[in-house]
């Protein structure tokens, strides 16, 4: 994985501009801690950071290839797990390679067969190309987003880069915040819509597009969306089905010159994981897997079952690591370390987030970079085959709204008037809800309840999916660790989002037809363990530390978080035993303790960006 960046002027000579893309490309250093290249032509600079992770040597970027009687660029984050397969296809047309990297292959690619160059690839990338005959920009992101890519278009030029830093760099980029980047901030996060990037002016080229950026402007394509489709396959079929391509997607994404681990949780996606690469590993050789836990100190005297979380990892875990035979890591944090590192959460976030929930994930990848270079995560599961509670049960699946955005006017309180008269926080949530409705791809004949179901995990792809994957990529490549998300592959999500509910449903267990599928693979008891989220802290003394930290922050006058809250209620609410913060307010992690950290979060990010609100 890497960090890119890039700018295009049609009005001035960029090659005189070496120093202004190398402090943008600077502050993607964490994304590429192996490396670093520029590439200056007349109205082009572009900058790259390098993981490196494939062709240690020979894949240096930006990379620049001839062909076509034209020269072409690139400069790319990602990684594709079919390389060779395209490789051989180029192959047969006459390219010849260089090096064993796939960035060579996907320029390549690109160089011969233009934007359909996208319906090829599997894999998660962002990447921008340079053809400089026709002096043409092109970018492009994966299906899913998994990895970032944000753009601002001002004053005729453009400038993108993986993260939003990167833009901030440039003295044409200011930070600043309108009523909607507010609305945004103060009603739907740690969520955001949809290729918003808060920051005025700022954008994320959303999932599945492209954009190509010329004389004549800046042109959006979009070049994958789901499909309806009624789905014919029986059970045993379609349990087969989703055997293979889980099987294949992971072991796919085990392909690397440089080791590679997986996290492991004990339950059943990470475990799936975990058990094909395990196996993998001894078929060929490579030693035992190593795999990477987290837990938190005094959690096992403090931990509280409930709907949300109803058993703690760490008696699974051990059960997992007899299972797999892996060489395994326990890695645990105490308070002090998740509120210190907020502030390190919000910026490799640039944004405020999810709280200690990121600040934990942060630390934990740091600790990983230790040992490994990659790791293979049980991300996006619980979207793809129906695991959240939203998904069956009627009263969350019927109801209107986002179903992990919870106590909405509760929240209300803690906005101060003025910013509430300003930003309409229902309104907007409403009116971003209405808007994605529109989007769904309902198949003709569905039934009602059907269609719900498909509008739900709709929703769940375009916005929560996005937030834990916004989350990840972020605080994994704060720490230089590349994290692969083989449930994300494009193959299972396509086939699985046309298997109806009954079979999806099997057994009436939240993703039957997975764990039906991974029979045999896993020990029954892991296999049909009920979900349990990413552990959290229940240390009460997290929830002392950011009540201490949130006091001192509205009891100085300075604070710019004073500016949009509700004082009154706030100090209200830290001297409360919160229970009405026991309901978590946003997914199924962050209640109380986590909505004082994110008001830490929101100022910590005012302060160091030094925000501007425009209202």
């Amino acid at each position: 994985m890497c960090g890119i960046t890039g700018w295009i002027n049609w009005e001035r000579d960029l090659e005189d501009e070496r120093a202004m893309i190398e402090k943008m490309t600077m502050t993607l250093a964490h994304r590429g801690p192996d490396g670093a290249g520029i590439y200056l032509n007349r109205h082009i600079a572009l900058g790259h950071r390098r993981l490196s992770i494939i062709d240690l040597e020979r894949g240096k970027q930006p990379m620049t290839r001839k062909a076509k009687c034209n020269t072409f660029t690139i400069v790319y984050n990602g990684e594709l797990y079919n390389t060779e397969e395209i490789r051989h296809e180029l192959k047969s047309k006459g390219y010849y390679f260089e090096s064993h990297s796939d960035t060579e292959v996907l320029i390549y690619a690109f160089i011969e067969w233009g934007s359909g160059c996208l319906k090829k690839l599997n894999g998660i990338f962002a990447f921008a190309v340079w053809d400089e005959r026709e002096e043409k920009l092109f970018l492009a992101r994966d299906r899913f987003g998994v990895k970032p890519l944000f753009y601002t278009f001002i004053r005729n030029q453009l400038i993108f880069g993986s993260e939003i830093k990167a833009l901030l760099a440039h003295p044409l980029v200011k930070a600043e915040v309108d009523s909607e980047g507010l609305a945004e901030l103060l009603s739907l996060s740690p969520s955001r819509t949809p290729g918003h990037g808060v920051f005025r002016n700022i954008k994320e080229l959303r999932p599945g597009t492209y954009a190509t950026f010329d004389r004549k402007g800046l042109a959006i394509g979009i070049y994958w969306l789901l499909e309806s489709l009624a789905h014919e396959d029986n059970l045993a079929t379609t349990t087969e089905r989703v055997r293979e391509l889980v099987v294949d997607a992971i072991e796919r994404q085990l392909v690397s010159d440089v080791p590679v681990c997986t996290f492991l949780s004990g339950g059943l996606d990470s475990s799936a994981i975990t058990a094909v690469a395990s196996k993998y590993y001894r078929q060929n050789g490579l030693g035992k897997l190593m795999t990477f836990s987290l837990d938190y100190i005094d959690n096992d005297r403090y931990f509280q079952a409930s709907d949300f979380q109803p058993n703690a990892d760490s008696e699974w875990i051990g059960k997992a690591v007899a299972a797999f035979a892996t060489k395994h890591h326990y890695i645990y944090f105490d308070t002090p370390q998740l509120v210190e590192n907020l502030a390190d959460a919000v910026y490799y976030r640039d944004l405020p987030g999810m709280a200690d929930i990121d600040s934990s994930l942060y630390l934990f990848c740091r600790e990983i970079k230790k040992h490994a270079t990659v790791a293979l995560s049980g991300e996006c599961a619980d979207e793809v085959f129906g695991g959240y509670p939203w998904f069956y049960q009627a009263d969350q699946l019927e109801a209107e709204g986002f179903p992990w955005i919870r106590n909405i006017e509760e929240r209300l309180r803690i906005l101060s008037p003025e910013v509430t008269s300003v930003i309409n926080p229902i309104d907007y949530a409403e009116f971003r809800y209405e808007q994605t409705l529109k989007e769904v791809p309902l198949l003709t004949g569905e039934s009602p309840l059907e269609a719900r179901r498909r509008i739900m995990a709709y929703l769940n792809f375009t916005w929560f999916m996005a937030t834990l994957l916004d989350r990840k990529d972020r605080m994994s490549m704060g720490t230089g660790l590349e994290v692969r998300v083989p449930f994300c592959d494009h193959k299972i999500v396509e086939y699985v989002w046309n298997i109806p509910w009954e079979m999806k449903f099997f057994d009436k267990r939240e993703k039957g037809i997975l764990r039906k599928a991974l029979s045999g693979m896993l020990p029954d008891d892991i296999l049909w363990r009920k979900k349990s989220p990413y552990p959290k802290t229940h240390n009460p003394s997290y929830l002392q530390a950011v009540r201490k930290e949130l006091e001192n922050i509205i009891n100085n006058s300075q604070s710019p978080l004073n500016q949009i809250i509700n004082v009154k209620y706030i100090k209200e609410l830290l001297k409360s035993d919160l229970k009405v913060y026991n309901t978590p307010w946003f997914g199924q992690l962050m209640t109380g303790p986590q909505l004082f950290a994110f008001l830490i979060q929101v100022d910590l990010w005012l302060r160091k960006y030094k925000v501007v609100m425009v209202l």
